[in-house]
């Protein structure tokens, strides 16, 4: 089976290595801001499925399972995906210290096996509690240019793992991709997490 994430970011594939798989990285052309909806949640997947079908509309034969992501952060209702530079992010996390947020990443699967092509999206949805951070640790923390380069300008799994005092919920999500919904989502077409082990143990 030729597995393939859909995504550029290093934390996601750093996380799946992680857990055995070692998929190849294609990544795809889609024109995120041309792609709208009613939510959050219906955002990053409706953004997860544009960009697993176009990965999988370039790649030809059968036996390819496409693994398709998006993440973003609510706060107060708003989607919050990466910052555009370090103003926003310093206003951003002026707004989220001592508050909590939810950190939403849309997952889209396309699976072609012989003539036959199967689909399933889910989304996974995990509550952030930011610490009550000053303005001088944001800016030192900004000045990093981490905060410009991921959803919700914070990581967990990084330099702004400090300035987050809590998580309800799968962790995995908060670093671009849960590993608990991904495994469901393999099942329901059939496949064993372990099967796609790169290296079994």
């Amino acid at each position: 089976m030729r597995l393939v994430l859909a995504s550029a970011s290093p934390a996601r594939l750093r996380t799946l290595r992680s857990a055995g798989l070692d998929p190849e990285v294609v990544v795809s052309g889609v024109d995120e801001d041309k792609i709208t909806a009613a939510g959050v949640p219906e955002l990053v997947a409706a953004l997860a499925e544009a960009k697993a079908g176009a990965v999988a509309g370039e790649l030809a034969g059968a036996d390819v399972l496409v693994i398709g992501c998006d993440s973003m952060l609510e706060l107060d209702g708003r989607a919050l995906g990466k910052p555009h530079d370090p103003t926003e992010a310093t206003a951003r996390w002026r707004a989220m210290r001592g508050r909590d947020g939810v950190l939403h990443t849309g997952h889209h699967l396309v699976l072609r096996r012989g003539a036959g092509t199967e689909r399933r999206t889910a989304v996974a949805s995990t509550t952030v509690t930011f610490a009550d951070i000053d303005d001088d640790e944001i800016a030192v923390y900004v000045a990093t240019g981490e905060p410009l380069l991921v959803a919700g300008a914070f990581t967990i799994d990084g330099l702004g793992g400090p300035f987050v005092s809590g998580l309800t919920g799968d962790p995995h999500n908060v670093v671009g991709i849960s590993l608990p919904l991904l495994r469901r989502m393999l099942a329901d077409l059939g496949l064993r997490w372990t099967d796609l082990w790169s290296s079994p143990s």
